[in-house]
């Protein structure tokens, strides 16, 4: 590991002009470049101290050994020298997205005599018009079907195009007429070639004219009682109009636009691009990276439009790129795209309408791709080997750590403070196993103290249900005092309570291996302290920060830094996720049931239909209040006996202050049914 200090370049040998830098290792490899409005400002920001770098960041300044630069004239200048350095180097720090090749596109190749019409994948050519990319190849060739019968263009290969040349004789296509035969002189080689233009012309979205053309040459060739060619002419619009259909408008005003949408989380990136053409989806792809770079969603879209229109030229970049967040520096990336498409490019956020509907749905698709990638990730038997093998090696386990367990703490603003515990057996999520929690041993908000209590109770359960079955032939006198049952039970997932003992093992008699806490060195410490109070030894502990992605064990000063692409590390990171989301949603219907919650809650067997029928017959909880026993009786289905116990019930409640019209000063009246 060098020293940034070694290699760092004096202030003064810096300029202060648009740039490009690269950092290079002990082996004069390039693993990082970057651009810079202001070279002098930016390379002294690596060179700070590491502690307030990035994770990222700090690994790239300290694997490296040297660093370099170029002064460039304008910032477009450097966006595109750190394009090209990017894709000539590939640097092992720098954001790629690696464009899946198994994309089928529709190719024009413009660039032989006789244009071809093919499906084409893998890297693009100069020279060729594509269009796409499509989901599936049939889905080309079905659309390329109904187009030869419009614009028959040749589609065959270059040996079936010389077999006929030789012969004289066309194939099936130029005998149905799916071909024009540019190989036995049908046609010359200008009008194929006009007919290839018109192909790509219809395909970028300029639709209407050609369907308006044939419906006048049908109108024509009908009154001229030429009825063989007006249906022929019909047909051929038909052909066009199916075309069409298999990409449905969806923006109305005809728009040629990509919309990029990013989903992330503290690892990996999806990116997700809809190609609209004439307001129509006519490709879309995405790709997964990993962020081996400290960059946020602007960073991630430049990115993006580097690749996507590095080696593109005019039409190819649309009119209108829609993104989720604008580049840093918006102005040159805009002016960079305006110089590839040779006309201006409009880069910006969708606030509303149509526009902004359809970058929701591209958003959603990012969201789905991303979560089917972790998802092909963890079902992999392999992938959850080498994770959990990864696991014990860093924290010095003596086995993998087949049942994981992990704990979070969720409250707002220390009200409603609720633990959750999920389970994970072999890599994967066990939801029958998780529990809730409710902190009952004080009010507030102290996160170690919650853990610390969750721990304990946890823990404290396991050890009597051992007991309970045998397993453990005295109970642990550690803990000084006996557990309070109704301290120690927590809340099962499903909202049952514990059922009793019926000569079977608990759930909470199966200890794990590793018991991971969401945050940093006090939670680690609280959770390792309720272990020691209760005498148990034998099960490893170790906590996940979420800024840093650090892992932090008991006693332990320094935390343990899993390599970025490990396995390891995106287990414990789906692990501490999912206890996350099981205790904010604890969290939040806890909330809003104590939010919900009525004086009538409190009378022993008053169900809803009951108390629903009390208030529609009263109007509201004030009035209800206010009501007689004999007038409570007269509701149906409320006896004399449970009238007095709602009456004794909103007598011992104190009423709910009364709402007060800020603007006026005026006490507004509870009477809208409400409760109180």
């Amino acid at each position: 590991m060098a020293d940034p200090s070694s290699y760092r370049p004096s202030p003064g040998q810096i300029p202060d002009s648009p740039g490009v830098y690269k950092f290079r290792d002990e082996h004069r490899r390039v693993i990082y470049v970057g651009k810079a409005k202001n070279l002098r400002q930016r390379v002294a920001n690596y060179f700070q101290d590491l502690a307030n770098l990035h994770p990222r960041t700090r690994t790239m300044v300290t694997t490296a050994a040297s660093v370099e630069w170029t002064v460039v004239s304008t910032e477009v200048e450097a966006l595109q020298l750190e394009y090209s350095w990017i894709k000539e180097f590939d640097p092992r720090f720098n954001v790629k997205y690696r464009d899946d090749k198994s994309y089928p596109y529709l190719a024009v190749t413009l660039n032989e005599e006789f244009p071809r019409v093919q499906v084409m994948r893998g890297a693009k050519k100069k020279g060729v018009r594509y269009f796409g990319p499509y989901g599936h190849a049939w889905a080309i060739r079905e659309t390329v079907d109904l187009m030869l019968r419009v614009f028959p263009v040749r589609t065959c290969s270059a040996g079936v195009f010389k077999n006929a040349a030789r012969t004289g004789r066309p194939c099936l296509l130029g005998y149905i007429g799916k071909c024009s035969a540019p190989c036995v002189g049908r046609v010359t080689p200008e009008e194929h070639r006009e007919l290839a233009e018109d192909f790509c012309d219809f395909m970028a979205g300029r639709t209407g004219t050609y369907i308006r053309r044939l419906e006048k040459d049908m109108t024509q060739a009908a009154e001229e009682m030429e009825y063989e060619r007006a249906a022929r002419l019909r047909d051929d619009a038909g052909a066009l109009r199916r075309a069409m259909e298999k990409s449905a408008v969806v923006l109305a005003d005809a728009t040629d636009a990509d919309l990029i949408a990013v989903a992330e989380d503290e690892l990996e990136a999806a990116l997700q691009i809809f190609h609209v053409r004439g307001g129509r989806v006519r490709g879309q792809r995405g790709w997964v990276t990993d962020k081996v770079e400290a960059v946020d969603t602007s960073g991630l879209v430049e990115h993006a439009l580097q690749q996507l229109y590095g080696e593109e030229r005019g039409d190819a970049v649309p009119k209108e790129v829609l993104v989720p967040a604008l580049p840093e520096d918006t102005e040159a990336v805009s002016q960079w795209l305006a110089e590839r498409r040779g006309s201006q490019v409009s880069l910006r956020i969708p606030q509303r309408g149509d526009k902004k509907d359809l970058m929701t749905t591209v958003q959603r698709n990012a969201q789905q791709a991303l979560g089917l990638h972790k998802t092909k990730r963890a079902s992999d038997l392999t992938t959850r080997s080498r994770a959990l093998e990864e696991i014990a090696e860093a924290l010095g386990l003596d086995t993998a750590p087949l049942r994981i367990e992990c704990y979070d703490i969720s409250h707002l603003q220390g009200d409603d403070v609720v633990a959750s515990m999920v389970v994970f057996e072999d890599g994967l999520a066990r939801k029958s196993e998780y529990r809730r929690f409710q902190i009952k041993g004080f009010e507030g908000q102290d996160d170690v103290r919650s853990m610390h209590e969750v721990i304990g109770r946890r823990f404290r359960r396991y050890l009597q249900d051992k007991e309970r079955t045998g397993e453990w032939e005295q109970a642990p006198e550690a803990s000084g005092e006996a557990p309070d049952a109704a301290q120690v039970s927590p809340v099962p997932a499903d909202g049952t309570e514990p059922r009793e003992d019926d000569g079977r093992p608990k759930r909470f008699a199966y200890p794990p291996q590793l018991v991971v806490v969401d945050g940093g060195q006090p939670q680690v410490a609280a959770a390792k302290r309720a272990l020691d109070e209760l005498g148990i030894d034998d099960i490893a502990v170790c906590g996940l920060a979420k800024r840093l992605e650090e892992v932090w064990l008991p006693d332990d000063d320094d935390p343990v830094v899993l390599p970025r692409s490990s396995e390891g590390l995106y287990l414990l990171q789906r692990v501490r996720d999912e206890a996350h989301r099981f205790a904010i949603t604890y969290q939040r219907a806890k909330r809003a049931k104590r939010i919900r919650s009525s004086p009538l809650d409190d009378v022993a067997g008053l169900g809803e239909t009951r108390k629903q029928a009390l208030i529609k017959h009263f109007g509201s909880v004030k009035k209800l209040r206010q009501a007689t026993i004999e007038e409570i009786c007269e509701v149906p289905g409320i006896g004399r006996r449970t009238a007095e116990a709602v009456a004794a019930a909103l007598a011992s409640a104190a009423p709910a202050a009364p709402a007060v019209n800020t603007a006026t000063g005026e006490i507004m009246e509870d009477d809208d049914g409400g409760t109180s």
